[in-house]
């Protein structure tokens, strides 16, 4: 396994933990498997949507990347998940409630513990379309700066927030891999792409990406842009 290759700007959606994971419950966690399932479960709550949110077993099956950290063989992922699930619900992070012959995994918070009741007295049903699968958060401009372009300085960053309320997010990221793909890495000629958007307009020219089009580029109106 390679090392983690660090935080960065991008990034995306953050997910949020309560404060009392780390002062009340993050002491009384000793097993790695109970605080891989607590984390993730945090994780794929958040990403739901909808007053009531829950995880099943099978849920976590979708998501290989943690699955795998489990185990090689589904068995032994079967049987470490099956007991880090109790053991969560031991500690008090999850609930557990039974609907016929599923196991459902509610958050113990107050949104979890009303979702409990009201599956109790026939008041909600799960739905048949339920899925905990992760959304993939499109990169924001930082990230794309960052892995495009390089390193982020002060100035940049301002220029980059700037755009980022000018313009929409699918300009932008256009704009980038337009620039990437006639080997302009530069700020100013993807501003300068966004700017003549936003005054003339987009069309299909814009999509144009052979070395014959970059060299009218280089010529042309993004020619102050261009690394020659």
């Amino acid at each position: 396994m390679s090392p983690f290759s660090g935080f960065n700007t991008s990034t995306g959606k953050n997910t949020p933990i309560p404060a009392a994971f780390f002062t009340d419950l993050l002491p009384q966690v000793t097993n790695l498997d109970e605080l891989r399932v607590i984390l993730w479960s945090f994780r794929s709550l958040d990403q739901q949507q909808g007053d009531v949110r829950y995880l099943t077993p099978e849920d976590f099956f979708e998501a290989e990347n943690f699955i795998t950290s489990l185990g090689k063989t589904e068995k032994e992922q079967k049987e470490r998940l099956s007991k880090a699930l109790e053991g969560s619900v031991r500690l008090g992070v999850l609930l557990k409630a039974e609907n016929g012959d599923q196991h459902l995994y509610f958050l113990n918070s107050p949104r979890g513990r009303a979702a409990i009741e009201a599956l109790a007295q026939g008041a909600w049903q799960p739905g048949a379309n339920h899925s905990a699968a992760f959304s993939v958060a499109r990169p924001n401009i930082f990230a794309l700066y960052e892995q495009n372009i390089g390193p982020l300085t002060p100035l940049i960053s301002d220029a980059l927030r700037d755009a980022e309320d000018q313009y929409p997010a699918d300009w932008v990221n256009d704009a980038f891999r337009i620039a990437v793909t006639r080997n302009a890495r530069s700020w100013k000629y993807i501003e300068a792409i966004l700017r003549k958007w936003k005054e003339k307009g987009r069309d299909e020219g814009d999509q144009r990406s052979t070395k014959e089009d970059r060299k009218l580029d280089s010529e042309g109106q993004y020619g102050d842009y261009i690394l020659h």
